[in-house]
């Protein structure tokens, strides 16, 4: 049963993909919606996800959470190395990994990306790091 639908799915999908018209709506993802139909009380939605882009990529684990909060934050790779007690070597790897997940290259495009999405935007204490030093 399951292979039979995948192959009637397959063969709507080539159809849809010959139809050759622009999609009905996009989200802010980049997801094409090129289908979105009701079948016997039972809603229907084909949405095209861009190639270099995987729900797997997004996710990810608790120490890059960690980093990203305190890189919103304001912290330097030293600063988050020595409150981790890793290396600032080991954060910036962590970092660069972060980098690829999102598709971003900087940190500051990091947190942007991640306060979109509304990952870290409660966690981000507002007061800059120089203030509450003092």
């Amino acid at each position: 049963m399951t292979e039979d639908l995948e192959e009637c799915l397959r063969d709507l999908v080539d159809v849809v993909k010959t139809l050759q018209r622009p999609p009905a709506q996009s989200n802010e993802e980049g997801e094409a919606v090129l289908l979105d139909v009701e079948v016997d009380d039972v809603r229907c939605i084909l949405i095209r996800v861009p190639p270099h882009r995987s729900r797997m990529q997004l996710i990810l684990s608790p120490r890059e959470h960690e980093i990203v909060r305190m890189v919103a934050q304001g912290y330097p790779n030293k600063t988050i190395a020595a409150v981790l007690d890793i290396s600032s070597w080991t954060v910036g790897t962590h970092l660069r990994r972060i980098f690829a997940k999102l598709g971003v290259g900087s940190r500051a495009a990091m947190v942007a990306r991640l306060m979109q999405k509304g990952s870290i935007g409660d966690q981000i204490n507002a007061q800059p790091v120089s203030a509450r030093n003092k």
